[in-house]
Formats: structure tokens, C-alpha cells, sequence
């Protein structure tokens, strides 16, 4: 049976998600993982640098703009992660997920090409962080500044990672056990928040405790 968006944000609702063993492999499985990552909104720690970095405005940010080339380039090989989980089939999933409204982007530019990005899906007071790509320094790293940003100005109070990587513990990613994680991920889906595409510089900077910096 091929799955259905419907489909996907039931699955999402009960806390699992889809994946392909490789792009070219055409099936997908299910992932419910015994402990979950997550970034803690309130605990988003910004290094030191990548603050300067934010404030400097030398990328410039989008959301929405370019949903299916941020996934594509999630998908794509990069160095040093040469092939990916993203196959065909998650393409067009999260592609009509995004025409429904449940899926987002954000996008980094430089010189008015896309060099980094990162895309999740979103139910109610939750958000999914599915991927991130980046092929200019700091790119993707500010993408997720300026979703967290988005995230706590919306009402968001779920910020799912599903695996905590090294990129993401700088940021205060942490591992939880499945049951804590269904337990914030039911009050979560009750939240009624919002995905604010576009915010001011000062909007940013306020909400990722930038303003001080």
C-alpha cells in the first residue's frame, strides 16, 4: 500500500516516522526509536561565533520559498555523507505535506544561490525536523537559528531532532526516553501554534536571544 499524507501525520502523531535504507532503495520503514532527540526551545544554546554570524546578515533567510530544492538537496550527496535516507518516494510525500501546509523550510542564500537549508513537518504545537544541508560555512547552522526563532514566536513547544548528532548537541540537543518523549510529543499535538514565515531581523534576534548579543 503506498503511504498517503494523511497517512504520514497519523504516524507522525503517534510518534514514528518513515525512512528508505538509501535515495535509490524505493521502500520505506518505520522508525520509532527508544530514545528520541530533541532540542529543548527554552535550553537553544547559540555558540559564540554563529552569533556574530547571525547578526552580520551575510546569508539571507527565507521559509517556504523553496521547499522541494531544499529537500532535494538534503537528499543529494554531500561530502562526507555521500549517499542518504531521502529517496524518491519521501520526496513526494513531504512535497504534498507542504502543498497542505503541514510541512516547512528555511532557506539560506548567498550571492542568490541556495546553499543551505533545512525542512520538518508540522502538527500542531510540534515540529518534526526531518533535515539540513549546507554547502557554504554556517549555512545550515543559521537556517536553524532562524527556525527556532519561528518556532518559539509561533507557540511551539515540541522540537523533535529524532537522532542527536553532533552538529545538533552544540545547539543543547538531547536524548530522551520514548515514553517522556510521547508524553511531551500528546501535549504538544494540543498546542495551537502558527509557522511565521516572515519575521523581521529584530523578530530573530528577539526570540533566539539574540538581542543582547
Amino acid at each position: 500500500m503506498r503511504l498517503t499524507p494523511d497517512l504520514l501525520l497519523r504516524a507522525y502523531a503517534a510518534g514514528i516516522f518513515p525512512m528508505a535504507e538509501h535515495r535509490e532503495d524505493p521502500d520505506l520503514y518505520w522508525v520509532d526509536p527508544e530514545r528520541r532527540g530533541i532540542l529543548p526551545l527554552d535550553g537553544f544554546h547559540i555558540p559564540s561565533r554563529l552569533r556574530r554570524t547571525v547578526r552580520q546578515g551575510k546569508l539571507q533567510i527565507t521559509c517556504d520559498a523553496a521547499f522541494r530544492r531544499v529537500v532535494a538537496a538534503c537528499a543529494a550527496p554531500h561530502r562526507g555523507r555521500e549517499d542518504s535516507w531521502i529517496n524518491d518516494e519521501i520526496k513526494r510525500l513531504y512535497g504534498l505535506l507542504f502543498d497542505r501546509g503541514f510541512a516547512h523550510s528555511v532557506e539560506s542564500w548567498h550571492d542568490g544561490q541556495l546553499v543551505g537549508g533545512l525542512y520538518g513537518v508540522a502538527i500542531g504545537g510540534a515540529f518534526f525536523g526531518e533535515s539540513m544541508f549546507s554547502t557554504a560555512t554556517d549555512a545550515s547552522k543559521v537556517a536553524l537559528v532562524h527556525l527556532v526563532a519561528r518556532l518559539k514566536a509561533g507557540g511551539y513547544v515540541l522540537l523533535d531532532t529524532q537522532f542527536v548528532t553532533d552538529h545538533l548537541a552544540q545547539f543543547g540537543a538531547l536524548e530522551i526516553p520514548r515514553t517522556d518523549y510521547r508524553q511531551r510529543l500528546d501535549m504538544a499535538l494540543t498546542v495551537e501554534a502558527r509557522f511565521p514565515v516572515h519575521m523581521s531581523d529584530q523578530e530573530v534576534w528577539q526570540n533566539a536571544g539574540l538581542a543582547h548579543a
